[in-house]
């Protein structure tokens, strides 16, 4: 079976995030798209993140309609900070008769050549890359790698930054988000101080 990977904090998911990957799920060669929660991503503030286990919750209710996308929380169980890279390592040897595929935005891709042992990452799987708004004078340097496939998804530039500064200014932010997740965070009172 081969498994999309799309990594996020999800903080919380939006519909942009659906967007993406039921366009990788129903689009693309992958069977499944897992929606992988990280505890913690050494480039975000952690006292911005919710709990573990709320955003995961949200993933679980924004997904569970559906069937090719699933939560994730390997990286719950990994050390911190983790690396794909070992991610990928751990999630092979888990699950040795699946592919895992990385899902990413233009913009991660630009960075990928920093990312810890992005040659062996290259090397044992493939990347789905979706576009963002970006420069088009930017040169992607692995653009043409034969592991490397663009995804002509919809462009869908909404950030969970956003959201969260938005509901905690009292702004009506609902269509940006599933029903469900909306419901959630109302009922704990999230992102509102």
């Amino acid at each position: 079976m081969k498994i999309g990977l799309y990594f996020g904090t999800f903080n919380p998911i939006h519909i942009g995030h659906l967007i993406i990957a039921n366009h990788m799920a129903e689009y693309s060669n992958l069977d499944q798209i897992w929606m992988v929660v990280t505890p913690h991503n050494p480039l975000k503030k952690k006292s911005a993140l919710l709990d573990d286990y709320h955003r995961l919750q949200m993933v679980h209710l924004a997904t569970e309609d559906y069937p090719k996308i699933k939560p994730s929380d390997i990286e719950f169980k990994l050390l911190q900070p983790n690396y794909t890279v070992n991610t990928l390592a751990h999630l092979q040897e888990k699950y040795p008769n699946h592919e895992f595929s990385l899902i990413m935005g233009e913009d991660n891709l630009k960075s990928f050549h920093k990312w810890k042992n992005y040659e062996i990452i290259l090397d044992r799987h493939e990347i789905y890359v979706y576009p963002r708004l970006s420069d088009e004078k930017d040169i992607l340097k692995l653009k043409n790698h034969p592991k490397i496939h663009l995804v002509d998804a919809p462009i869908v530039e909404i950030a969970s930054t956003f959201i969260r500064e938005n509901i905690k200014k009292g702004k009506n932010i609902r269509p940006l988000l599933p029903p469900k997740v909306w419901d959630y965070i109302d009922h704990n009172n999230f992102y509102r101080k």
